[in-house]
């Protein structure tokens, strides 16, 4: 199955937080790749495509969604969205 692709706002409490990059793996067995970031010291702005299993993935949105991260899925063609 292919990667798909999310563009993520983090708030400020979850930005040195290791979600992406260490949690996704861990806990949802999900392969996430970082593809373009942006952050500073209220936010960080994270394109990352996850590749895995559409449950797992779709957990892994779930919790990052719970955790007050904002995941917005990027289709084919899509802009990515302004913050």
């Amino acid at each position: 199955m292919p990667p798909r692709k999310f563009f993520c706002t983090f708030p400020e409490n979850l930005i040195s937080e290791p979600i992406i990059s260490f949690t996704l793996g861990d806990k949802f067995g999900v392969v996430p790749n970082i593809r373009a970031a942006s952050i500073t010291d209220t936010m960080a702005l994270v394109a990352v495509e996850i590749e895995g299993s559409e449950e797992n993935i779709e957990k892994a949105v779930v919790y990052m969604r719970e955790l007050g991260v904002r995941v917005e899925e990027i289709a084919e063609g899509d802009d990515l969205p302004t913050p």
